[in-house]
């Protein structure tokens, strides 16, 4: 089939293109598929492999392996067929779609347009962190057991490329009935790999599935294992320990660079770094308090530090690879004489005492350290309270924080999905805006971006968005960095994801 690229806009949806599979997944047909078991290290554990459960990268990152969505976004974000077969656009609102046939569920059920229909009522029924990505979406309708229509309620450019996101994965419902609560942590996928056991904080272990209708991955089995020290996963990689470890320490990655025995990979990402006020609680409910801890902060110097060079200080909400972000933001500099002049004004010219939360990452904790300094020579006393990442999630999302970091992954690589969880005042919580900080024209103008079908327009709207956010100040805009990630030298067709949501199908210890 010819593959074409998939704009994000309903004009080029209209063309109805054709999809297939990547080439480098195609390409392990032609491997040997008897690998062995692919040793993986990343920083923290799943959360949940429930796909509706959760909308965190960890997660994401084990959930890709065992499941399948109806698009298939690639490495370099181009979306293809995935479980779909092919699509046809009825209307601008009427997207017919058919399934392939002979696609089973690792409990051997078959793939049909029912478990399409559960799939998405279940993603509204129990608010799914990342039901925003399907908003559009009014109801499917089941044609036959390979065919089904979804009714959008509106117009929607981005909408078929949403449905490559890891959290739209097709599920069974037979399979979450058995499980029940447990479901996320006993997930059946139509995916290459088969989930085996999760040993909290320590590993997730899959094993290939052989009925895999793509035919069978390359590696026999994969174990995630959650190494949270930068410099202990860079010596596991090093003694061989590991095969490939994500998102490589910036103190290690230049060392692990000059080792002949292994392979680097630093690639342009989608991630903002930020630092969140709680905008519901005092003082942070004050913009002038807001600005005024933007301007104490020496962010450019924190980013060297924190990061040695791989990453840039941003200077609004969304990294320049993502489309429709602003670049005309000037950023807020350094300049503590005026944050002391606003905080003043705002009643705090004794400033007062908070604290700044984060999980246990050394990059995030390196900036806590920093600014902790830098907002004392203003009169602010902070406090950094550090703790793991399932709990810190929940609890941010619960609003009990006064300052928070974390990043985010414009996963789509388009402006809607980098700013409407992050700063819609529906979105508040575990959806993604953690600050519960809320601005009616921002609504309108991100409104306005989903439904437009006119790219001037939804440029427009979004560059007006970030404007706002930019001196609204909901955040503190800290970096966009490279994704940094590095195997053993014997490891052959690992391709980084640009979204960091990394494809293992191909990869194998050769």
């Amino acid at each position: 089939m010819k593959k074409l690229v998939l704009s994000l806009f309903m004009v080029a949806l209209l063309a109805s293109p054709l999809f297939a599979r990547g080439a480098a997944e195609q390409a392990a047909d032609e491997k040997t598929t008897n690998k062995g078991t692919l040793e993986i290290a990343m920083q923290t554990d799943a959360r949940s492999l429930d796909p509706q459960r959760t909308n965190d990268q960890p997660s994401a990152r084990v959930m890709k392996q065992i499941y399948e969505t109806l698009m298939h976004q690639t490495e370099d974000l181009e979306v293809e067929y995935g479980l779909a077969e092919n699509h046809e656009i009825i209307s601008p609102t009427e997207i017919q779609f058919t399934l392939k046939r002979g696609v089973k569920f690792h409990n051997g059920e078959e793939l049909t347009s029912e478990d399409v229909k559960y799939t998405f009522e279940r993603m509204r029924e129990v608010n799914a962190p990342a039901a925003f990505l399907v908003d559009a979406l009014d109801r499917v309708e089941i044609i036959d057991d390979y065919t089904f229509k979804m009714h959008l309620e509106f117009p929607f450019g981005p909408f078929i490329a949403h449905l490559g996101h890891p959290a739209t994965a097709i599920i069974n419902k037979k399979a979450v009935d058995a499980a029940g609560d447990d479901y996320g942590r006993n997930p059946v996928g139509t995916g290459p790999f088969k989930f085996v056991e999760w040993r909290s904080g320590d590993a997730i272990v899959l094993v290939r599935n052989d009925d895999y209708h793509m035919g069978p991955a390359a590696s026999e089995r994969i174990r995630f294992r959650f190494i949270a020290e930068d410099t202990n996963r860079a010596i596991a990689l090093e003694t061989g320990e590991a095969d490939i470890i994500y998102d490589v320490g910036p103190n290690d990655f230049g060392g692990l660079v000059d080792n002949p025995a292994l392979t680097t990979h630093q690639t342009v990402g989608l991630t903002t770094f930020y630092m969140g006020f709680n905008a519901e609680k005092a003082p942070f409910d004050d913009i002038r308090v807001r600005r005024a801890i933007n301007l104490a902060l020496d962010v450019e110097l924190a980013t060297e530090v924190a990061f040695q060079g791989y990453a840039s200080a941003a200077k609004g909400p969304l990294a320049p690879t993502v489309l429709h972000a602003n670049q005309d933001l000037d950023g807020y500099g350094y300049d503590p004489e005026e944050a002391r002049r606003l905080l003043a004004e705002a009643g705090y010219a004794d400033g007062f005492t908070t604290s700044i939360w984060t999980n246990d990452n050394p990059i995030r904790i390196r900036y806590g350290e920093i600014f902790q300094e830098q907002l004392a020579q203003v009169g602010i006393t902070t406090r950094i309270e550090i703790m793991e990442f399932a709990p810190y999630l929940d609890r941010t999302a619960q609003g009990e924080h006064d300052l928070f970091m974390l990043g985010w992954v414009a996963v789509t690589g388009d402006a809607d999905y980098g700013l409407y969880s992050l700063f819609h005042s529906t979105q508040f919580g575990d959806a993604g805006n953690r600050t519960f900080w809320k601005n009616e024209e921002v609504d309108r103008l991100l409104d306005l971006g989903k439904v437009s079908q006119d790219p001037e327009e939804r440029s427009q709207a979004y560059a007006r968005a970030q404007e706002i956010i930019f001196e609204e100040a909901p955040w503190v805009f800290l970096a966009f960095r490279d994704d940094l990630n590095a195997t053993r030298a014997w490891v052959e067709g690992f391709i980084p994801h640009a979204a960091g949501h990394h494809i293992l199908y191909s990869v194998y210890n050769k």
